[in-house]
């Protein structure tokens, strides 16, 4: 009988052993690219799209051509994912026919009935509840500039019902890492997602108490894809949680700032930090790249 497929839906589907051989197989690809160029030829990703992206396109795309494989863009036009099929059924067709799916949706039960029996490995490029690969890359960058990351302190502040944040704490649980996170009163991290944390997180209303002698520093967008209608009350309820030099200051001298992008510039971050010496999100952009690669390896076993 055929072992069933792995999925990354959650960082929960790895293990601590698991996810430390990803961002160490990560860091070999990204520093001796070619030995991996023909990994994975004549395989096909399928790339399910219900939401646009830049970087979680160019990234997969561009990560399979690098080993040797090829991904199939599939936007919302093309499947109408639980309008023309259920997931179910997009998933036994397409494993038909592909080695790999990933999946950018809004809901993330979308992605669980998508998984739920297919014969191939399914990929989280984002949902509602977490965005487990922005997360993995983020913790790649972190390990790249820190050199270690037990002990560290990373502050998440912001929109804290966020995917980037569930997922960012259910690492810095896993790796032992310290979790703090600050948001205005009605936008903390969902309860679903705290309770399954083994070690102790911090949550706060003041930003100024969160980002203190944090290593790292995250922010987010305010408003996200699905979040349009709020917009009025949002630019008025988050403006103190902006990332500036004033509150960065509370930070450790060699804390990193880090954003997942699209950034808004002027909203949660001030072109001073974004541009300035402490941020490395390029760095945490192109690190998509990489981390994705190590992924799709370790999930097809190659």
């Amino acid at each position: 009988m055929k072992k069933k497929a792995r999925r990354f839906l959650s960082i929960s589907d790895l293990s601590t052993t698991e996810i430390k051989k990803v961002l160490n197989l990560a860091l070999k690809i990204k520093h001796n690219p070619k030995k991996y160029s023909n990994k994975l030829k004549g395989l096909t990703l399928a790339m399910i799209f219900e939401k646009p992206s830049l970087r979680t396109r160019v990234s997969f795309e561009t990560g399979m051509t690098q080993l040797g494989a090829h991904a199939i863009y599939l936007g919302p036009n093309d499947i109408q994912m639980g309008v023309r099929e259920t997931p179910s059924d997009i998933a036994r067709n397409l494993e038909r026919m592909v080695d790999i799916i990933m999946a950018r949706v809004f809901e993330h039960q979308k992605l669980i009935e998508l998984s739920k029996d297919t014969k191939v490995p399914v990929i989280n490029g984002l949902s509602d509840l977490e965005h487990p690969c922005q997360a993995m890359a983020d913790i790649l960058t972190v390990l790249e500039k820190k050199k270690k990351l037990k002990g560290l302190k990373l502050t998440f502040i912001g929109d804290c019902e966020n995917n980037v944040t569930h997922s960012l704490a259910i690492l810095c649980d896993k790796l032992g890492m310290k979790f703090f996170c600050s948001a205005p009163k009605g936008y903390e991290m969902k309860k679903e997602v705290v309770k399954t944390l083994k070690n102790k997180i911090t949550e706060v209303v003041d930003p100024k108490k969160a980002i203190e002698n944090a290593d790292i520093v995250v922010t987010d967008t305010w408003i996200s894809m699905g979040d349009e209608k709020e917009k009025k009350t949002r630019l008025k309820v988050f403006p103190p949680y902006q990332i500036n030099s004033k509150l960065m200051k509370r930070a450790k001298a060699d804390a990193i700032f880090l954003h997942c992008l699209p950034a808004y510039r002027g909203f949660e971050v001030t072109d001073d930090i974004i541009d300035g010496p402490q941020s490395v999100v390029f760095d945490e952009a192109e690190n998509r790249l990489h981390v994705q690669k190590a992924l799709i390896l370790f999930l097809l076993g190659k």
